[in-house]
């Protein structure tokens, strides 16, 4: 059996990519207009961004790209948001830095710094700010990641993920304004539970949730590589929210589409009726990809289940699209080591299928405390994830449809591993969960609600929140 030892109760774990994470941040001042560099702008004070032109802190422009008008979703239930920006300037693209107040840090990862701001004039609007330096991210050859996530932000729409307000850019910074979730990250919710582990039914719904995201983002053509607890926030409802998508792979040549598939019979798939959609893709590239092949699960999560088990012998089950870009590949070793799937480690390339193995991770971590492979260091982790097989520890006794589920997130062959055909249908169909209503996860009561945050006392506390707080 395995060793049940907690990791160190509030150490976060860096993506494999991500070793340079101690650099200057720039330092946010109301009072001056020189460059300065500190580990945390100033608390509690208005503020705009130093920089080396005095002229520069006004010459921001905002990006409208992230209209509401083109995300339903954003606003099926009135954003606030949405609805304290337009308060202030009728069109987003108004919005400049001099509209924000910088409050705190929240975290730092490898390409950028996440502020806390409000919105002057909409007194008590938190936002999250992700500042990024433009010379240093090409210094480091990162402008190409930071691209990809602020594109990636742009197409989404959804519950479970981030909304892109606006992007403010100027020649030296770049700035994305996202939602403020307040409830911190999973990792440091679960260190507070316990014996540091949620029970199955909290494991059920953060890992509902999180497919249900995952199948949008691989639905838009999307592989997100880079799950663990750090990069889920909890909003102010208890739901969650993934967020850091700096490492996530986006098919770049068109827009996957899904079609509905004949089934030949209510348990069994023709696969040669299957269609696959491809585009243009440079082989030469060192990540390339072919959109989603679209296929038909064996069973609807959307039909009364008693009364389909009466008919399943007198008529087909309902359709449903499955889009899942099982040939999109990659290179690129990225990630958390203790995450990393075997595809990634050995170097063989790899697609999708990544996504559902950080799931299994995810799944086991949240259940038993730790995660299965990890040795004393990165090396010895990497080299249990390929040659060590997967063992449960004794404790906690958990019930064996969440140990089926893993063992088959956890499978090293990606080609055998689930989800890696039918994508997320397949994992919402194992029995681990069975009872949930996918089509209402948004109004299912959540394991935990944060308290309610009294918005004066962020203002004027830069102790107001646990420092451990990892937001990022």
């Amino acid at each position: 059996m395995i060793e049940t030892a907690s990791p160190p109760p509030q150490k976060t774990r860096k993506s494999a990519e991500n070793a340079e994470n101690d650099r200057d941040t720039p330092s946010f001042d109301s009072t001056t207009s020189t460059t300065t560099t500190s580990t945390a702008p100033p608390v509690g004070i208005e503020a705009k961004i130093s920089t080396s032109s005095a002229s520069e802190a006004f010459n921001w422009v905002a990006s409208g790209h992230t209209s509401s008008f083109n995300k339903p979703h954003a606003t099926a239930n009135g954003d606030p948001g949405w609805i304290a920006i337009r308060s202030i300037h009728s069109d987003v693209n108004m919005i400049t830095l001099q509209d924000l107040s910088f409050i705190k840090k929240l975290g730092s990862g490898d390409i950028g710094t996440v502020y806390l701001v409000e919105l002057k004039g909409a007194r008590g609007c938190m936002f999250a700010a992700k500042v990024m330096d433009k010379e240093e991210l090409a210094q480091r050859s990162k402008e190409g990641r930071a691209r990809i996530e602020r594109e990636i932000l742009e197409m989404l729409d959804h519950p479970f993920l981030p909304t892109l307000y606006t992007t403010l850019d100027s020649a030296r910074w770049s700035c994305l304004l996202t939602e403020f979730c307040p409830g911190g990250d999973l990792h440091v919710l679960r260190q507070r539970q316990p014996g540091r582990r949620f029970d199955e039914a909290a494991v059920r719904f953060y890992a509902s949730e999180v497919v249900a995201a995952l199948e949008y983002l691989h639905m838009k053509g999307i592989i997100y590589r880079d799950l663990k607890p750090e990069n889920i926030l909890v909003r102010t409802d208890g739901h969650i929210m993934l967020t850091d998508f700096d490492l996530s792979l986006k098919c770049d040549n068109s827009k996957p589409t899904a079609q509905l598939v004949p089934e030949s019979s209510p348990l069994t798939l023709n696969i040669g009726e299957s269609k696959i959609c491809t585009v243009e893709a440079n082989l030469s590239s060192k990540s390339y990809c072919i959109l989603p092949r679209c296929m038909v699960p064996a069973v609807s999560c959307f039909q009364n289940k008693r009364r389909r088990k009466r008919r399943q012998g007198h008529q087909r089950r309902a359709l449903e699209i499955v889009a899942e870009p099982i040939e999109a590949r990659s290179m690129s070793f990225v990630g958390t080591h203790e995450y990393l799937a075997p595809e990634v480690v050995s170097g063989e390339g790899h697609g999708s299928a990544v996504d559902w193995w950080t799931l299994g991770i995810f799944i086991f971590e949240l259940i038993y405390g730790l995660t299965p492979f990890k040795g004393l260091d990165n090396e010895f982790t990497l080299s249990n994830i390929v040659a060590r097989s997967l063992e449960f520890p004794k404790e906690p006794v958990v019930s064996s449809s969440a140990m089926d589920l893993m063992a088959k997130l956890l499978i090293k062959n990606p080609t055998k591993r689930m989800g890696s055909t039918m994508g997320a249908t397949a994992i919402k169909n194992h029995p681990f969960f069975d009872g949930v209503n996918w089509a209402l996860l948004r109004r299912t009561e959540p394991p935990h609600v944060p308290q309610p945050t009294n918005n004066k006392d962020l203002v004027s506390s830069s102790d107001h929140y646990d420092a451990s707080v990892e937001y990022y």
